[in-house]
């Protein structure tokens, strides 16, 4: 079986398009939550998962656009894009973003937002947090996003970090337990602007990081357009 796990969208319908031609065809299309936010087409971006059969959780995001404390804990240009997308979302969309849950489980897969312990606001970061969550997860493999950077923890009795290149494929062998990032499609932050996915070959026990261009000029000038911070747009070109 193989599977598309997408996370961090936000609400970026070009950076999703272009990665759903990527992709292909495929048995399943996971995603990790925060599908908006930050971007100028969050109805879009909903229609179109479901349009492609995607399941997958909430994040922070995602239960902030429709209504949630989250917001509280924004800085000032999530929260004013937040703002913005909770002024516009259909009720169609609000439903569907209602509907996720906080935890998912797929084919023994683990999907979470943020972290097994924590899956709405927990980032993993550090060996220390991973290992912690790792322990929680109640599956060998774990897939979470919120840090919008591509990233693969993998314990074999000794805990290993793996940073993937672009169309790099890690084995996910034996009994090793594994928490697996694919990064983001609709705002990376590793400093490579391209949309990030990642195809799981749940057979092959291998994860393999692809990376999508796009055109981001396009994307930024409909969020000036509709009057998002100058500072989300500007921040797409450079993948921080």
């Amino acid at each position: 079986m193989r599977v598309a796990v997408l996370s961090d969208i936000h609400a970026n319908l070009v950076a999703l398009e272009a990665v759903l031609e990527d992709v292909g065809q495929i048995d399943a299309i996971w995603h990790l939550g925060d599908v908006v936010g930050y971007g100028p087409d969050p109805d879009g971006v909903v229609a179109r998962l479901v349009a492609a059969g995607a399941v997958g959780v909430a994040g922070n995001h995602d239960r902030a656009a429709v209504g949630g404390p989250e917001i509280d804990w924004f800085n000032p240009d999530a929260k004013a894009a937040m703002v913005w997308t909770r002024e516009r979302i259909s009720a169609e969309t609000t439903s569907w973003l209602t509907d996720q849950p906080e935890r998912r489980t797929e084919s023994a897969a683990l999907l979470v937002h943020g972290s097994p312990r924590d899956p709405i606001w927990e980032y993993i970061t550090t060996a220390s947090i991973a290992r912690a969550n790792i322990e929680a997860m109640g599956t060998t493999v774990g897939l979470f996003g919120h840090t919008h950077v591509p990233i693969a923890w993998i314990d074999n009795g000794r805990l290993e970090a793996i940073s993937p290149k672009p169309g790099s494929a890690v084995a996910l062998n034996g009994a090793a337990r594994v928490l697996v990032n694919p990064g983001s499609v609709g705002q990376p932050r590793d400093g490579d602007p391209r949309a990030s996915w990642l195809e799981l070959d749940l057979e092959g026990r291998t994860a393999t990081w692809h990376r999508v261009g796009y055109d981001i000029p396009a994307v930024q000038r409909s969020m000036r357009s509709a009057g998002l911070p100058a500072r989300l747009a500007e921040r797409l070109r450079h993948g921080l």
